[in-house]
């Protein structure tokens, strides 16, 4: 007897492998993964957000990674230290040789330079402030270079040397559009086709330097597809053969399959409600108002009823993550506090603000989770006005800058990549730090009236020392927890994989792409 959930889900293959998954023979060996989310760029200098590393970092690679079990590992870089010249530190980087792009041009120190000068242009990157402390790249030789800064900048070693590898000659032959369309890196795959909001096909690079750790396969073909029970039922009929996001109610029914293998891993971003508090009318700049929000939802039954246990509860920074206090503890649910505090704010009979949901599937069960949020908010008298979202007009809606629309004093599903392992100090110089125009401070910000904050962001992002930094990042982390600043913590997801174990050998590495990164997958071998 088919179990009720399947039924639905086989009629949706059948209808589905009519369409999109009616692929014509190959003749390259191939694996089909899907994803739930789309990339809004193939150009790494032009990233917005998380997803799109997805993409990008099957392509392009960085200087420094972390292996599949976290541990930095030295990656397009042979080798890198920090030094002190004149009192000021310099990142002295030799980079590996025998690199190539996949037109076959050589990697070399002008490749690296030519990147930072785009990443640094606010008219190109969304994260030129990610740039502001170097003064000067200097290129010793073809594969030596130093990045000379005006001071520390602990965030440039903790976000794995910042820089991704872009081919200064091919760019400059074919320019800005047509890279963006055909996009060449270093890495495992290289690019073949892609079809906006369908697919992208990638072919293995022959001529990849890594002989360690590299892809079996000819052929990736990565398929979009939004819809949870479209996506399982593609895997469930043998159209694709690995998938992301599994539901989480799904997921015992997934792992039951025969000769399916699933892996869980904490996503790397860090779930958060942002309140908006830069009109100087918004509630949300009293404290008794942020606190209410902070008692006025119940997180943990969230994560037991909306996300299936599927979510690791976080106060400020996330167990494993740099600076993480065992010491903080969540605000408890506390609903007649809640509306306690509102009153002594001013709001007896609550208030009426907007409430921004994003819904598209960035992580497992967004959609429902910002839902529940926002009515336990409206329980306790702050009324919302629902508005929905799909991903990029979330971005634009939360991203500050004077062309794109805000919040308008209203409270936002947010969240900000950590990393795997995590390290707080980009995400709170970009959501905690105030708005400062052309300065790339709190690029994603809605935190205003604390100057105190803002001194200690960017404090402690010239600490270069790892213990004393550590530390400084533990104080900010106590400040904001007290304050409910820079939003109120919720939780982090937790994502579930799954591929065919008959079928699939793949090792799940954390960075670029959150785990969905294709550094080693391929055909199960006999």
């Amino acid at each position: 007897m088919v179990h009720p959930r399947w039924g639905a889900v086989l009629a949706l293959a059948v209808a589905f492998s009519g369409t999109a998954f009616s692929a014509s023979a190959q003749t390259k060996s191939s694996l089909t993964v899907a994803l739930a989310a789309e990339s809004t760029t193939m150009d790494p200098a032009k990233y917005s957000a998380g997803v799109d590393q997805y993409y990008i970092g099957t392509m392009f690679e960085q200087l420094v990674r972390p292996g599949p079990d976290g541990e930095r590992m030295n990656w397009l870089a042979e080798s890198w230290e920090v030094l002190e010249v004149d009192g000021k530190p310099v990142i002295d980087v030799k980079i590996r040789p025998g690199v190539t792009f996949h037109n076959g041009d050589p990697l070399t120190a002008a490749d690296f330079e030519f990147a930072y000068e785009r990443l640094r242009d606010p008219a190109v990157s969304r994260w030129p402030h990610y740039q502001a402390n170097v003064a000067q790249f200097e290129i010793v030789d073809d594969l030596h270079f130093k990045l000379h800064f005006t001071q520390g900048d602990a965030n440039y070693v903790a976000n794995w040397l910042q820089l991704w590898a872009i081919p200064k000659a091919y760019f400059e032959e074919v320019g800005e559009d047509e890279f963006a369309q055909r996009p060449i890196g270093t890495g495992p795959w290289k690019f073949v086709s892609r079809s906006v909001k369908e697919e992208l096909v990638l072919d293995r690079y022959e001529a990849y330097w890594n002989e360690e750790h590299h892809p079996t396969v000819d052929r990736l073909i990565v398929k979009i597809i939004p819809e949870d029970l479209t996506r399982v039922a593609a895997f469930r009929t043998g159209d694709v053969d690995w998938i992301d996001s599994v539901p989480p109610a799904m997921i015992e029914e997934v792992e039951a399959l025969d000769n399916v293998a699933t892996a869980s891993r904490v996503s790397g971003n860090n779930l958060f409600f942002d309140m908006d508090m830069t009109p100087e009318d918004s509630p949300f700049r009293k404290l008794e108002v942020r606190q209410a929000v902070a008692y006025g939802a119940d997180i943990d039954a969230i994560i037991e009823q909306v996300l299936f246990g599927q979510g690791q509860r976080y106060v400020q920074v996330g167990p494993g993550e740099t600076a993480y206090d065992p010491e903080l503890k969540p605000y408890p649910y506390d609903p007649a506090k809640a509306m306690q505090l509102l009153a002594d704010a001013g709001y007896p009979n609550g208030f009426e603000t907007n409430c921004y949901n994003l819904i598209t599937p960035r992580e497992p069960n967004i959609k429902e989770m910002g839902e529940a949020f926002f009515a336990y908010l409206s329980a306790i008298g702050i009324r919302c006005n629902m508005k929905n979202l799909e991903y990029g007009a979330w971005i634009n809606v939360n991203r500050r800058a004077e062309d794109t629309p805000q919040m308008e004093g209203g409270i936002l599903s947010h969240m900000w990549g950590h990393g795997v392992p995590g390290d707080p100090g980009t995400a709170w110089s970009g959501h905690l730090h105030s708005f400062v125009p052309g300065e790339g401070w709190g690029s994603y910000s809605h935190t205003a009236g604390h100057p105190e904050m803002d001194e200690m962001v960017e404090a402690v992002n010239t600490i270069m020392d790892p213990d004393e930094r550590e530390a400084a990042l533990k104080e900010i982390a106590r400040k904001k927890h007290e304050l409910v600043l820079g939003g109120l913590t919720t939780y982090r997801p937790l994502v579930t994989f799954a591929w065919r174990a008959d079928k699939v050998e793949y090792t799940p590495w954390p960075h670029p792409g959150f785990w969905r990164n294709f550094q080693e997958i391929g055909l199960k071998q006999d």
